[in-house]
């Protein structure tokens, strides 16, 4: 016979086993329930004036290049300078042997006292000749010959103090100096060289980098478009300041100060049927060095009424562009578009959108057309998402 205690605990562990099954039925029935449309954020495509932006290869080039070269003949005997610094206008880059060019302004100070001396004599002879010829102790003759050499002595001197300053200029080319200031290159001849001043290799090669060049080219085509866009009122083409000109660098880092657009070229080149262009960018950390590959982001004109969608909205697979627009009864409906151009970061839409769309923003969801959803206005962080997989490289009408 079991006792109170015992009739207790059998009491009690039952009910805690009912209470369990309880629990877990409840649970299940939970789970069992259907879930509720994903949320997804959605941004309106917006109709409004957008920048017409083109990406274009382009390579950096110094804004000014001068070879160092020597224009007398020599032996090095030094270089004073260190490769690959900056150097300033006039700094000493190399010092050619002075010793023979020494020689010839000693030369030539000789020969200019000779002829000084000579012209002393042959001023004195006129000078007695004039007066010998008024009582015709001279004749005339004599007295013209000695006006003729007092003449030829005065252009002796004349020329031999041109070949005295000839002899000093050419001592002081012995000092090679820079002509603009600028980065160093380096050094082509060594201490101990003998050098020419008809050479054809300089002595080195000194180049101003800031500011400095960028040099692109934008296709053809493209600037037929856009002549068509101004023509129609499509577009509305920007001067002066108003152009942008944004460098991006080989890591994809876009360099901090803007460009300015110098000149496009009146003509197309034959061989790649491009336009050359060029614009100058301020360079004072040294950043842009010659010869760096860079991306060139141009805005050059403004598409009126452009439908504009946030970058992360677009999708792009094998067959083209799309976006996923959200319907009045909360469902998605894949809409293709055409958009080759960017604008910040904003798709410019020129077919398929009218403005007033919501369209769907993905992020790391996939999206089906027909699926329900509840939607959500995105916030400015999600709308400027970069584009999902199958578009994992957007271009803004970039040219390779």
């Amino acid at each position: 016979m079991l006792s109170q205690g015992s009739r207790s605990f059998r009491w009690l562990f039952c009910v805690g086993v009912f209470g369990a099954l309880v629990a877990c039925s409840k649970h299940a029935d939970e789970a069992a329930k259907p879930a509720g449309p994903p949320e997804v954020e959605f941004a309106v495509a917006q109709r409004s004036d957008a920048p017409l932006v083109t990406e274009l290869p382009g390579r950096i080039e110094p804004y000014r290049t001068a070879e160092v070269r020597a224009r007398v003949d020599g032996i090095v005997l030094k270089r004073a300078y260190e490769e690959g610094q900056v150097v300033k206008a006039g700094q000493v880059l190399f010092r050619i042997d002075p010793a023979p060019l020494k020689a010839q302004v000693d030369a030539a100070q000789g020969a200019l006292a000779r002829a000084q001396a000579q012209a002393a004599i042959a001023h004195d002879k006129a000078a007695r000749y004039k007066g010998l010829a008024a009582t015709r102790a001279v004749s005339e003759l004599e007295y013209a010959e000695a006006q003729s050499a007092e003449r030829q002595a005065a252009a002796d001197v004349v020329s031999a103090r041109a070949a005295l300053e000839t002899a000093q200029l050419r001592l002081g080319y012995a000092t090679v100096t820079a002509p603009i200031g600028g980065r160093s290159r380096r050094a082509q001849v060594t201490e101990g060289a003998l050098v020419k001043e008809d050479a054809a290799t300089p002595l080195t090669t000194v180049e101003q980098i800031d500011p400095i060049y960028v040099d692109f080219a934008q296709p053809a085509a493209e600037v037929l478009a856009l002549q068509r866009a101004l023509k129609k009122g499509q577009a509305a083409a920007l001067t002066g300041q108003d152009i942008g000109v944004q460098v991006i660098l080989s890591d994809g880092v876009a360099y901090e100060r803007p460009g300015k657009l110098l000149f496009s070229d009146l003509a197309v080149d034959r061989a790649t049927d491009n336009v050359s262009m060029r614009a100058v960018l301020p360079n004072p950390d040294g950043l842009l060095l010659p010869g760096m590959y860079v991306r060139v982001k141009l805005s050059h004109a403004v598409q009126q009424g452009a439908v504009t969608i946030p970058k992360g909205a677009l999708q792009r697979d094998r067959h083209g562009a799309t976006v996923f627009v959200v319907k009045a009864d909360n469902t998605l409906a894949a809409q293709p578009v055409a958009a080759q151009t960017l604008a910040g970061d904003q798709w410019l839409v020129t077919s398929g959108l009218t403005g007033g769309e919501r369209v769907a923003i993905p992020g790391m969801q996939t999206l089906e057309a027909g699926m329900a959803v509840k939607p959500v206005p995105a916030t400015k962080h999600a709308s400027s998402v970069t584009d999902s997989a199958a578009d994992t490289k957007p271009t803004e009408r970039t040219k390779g």
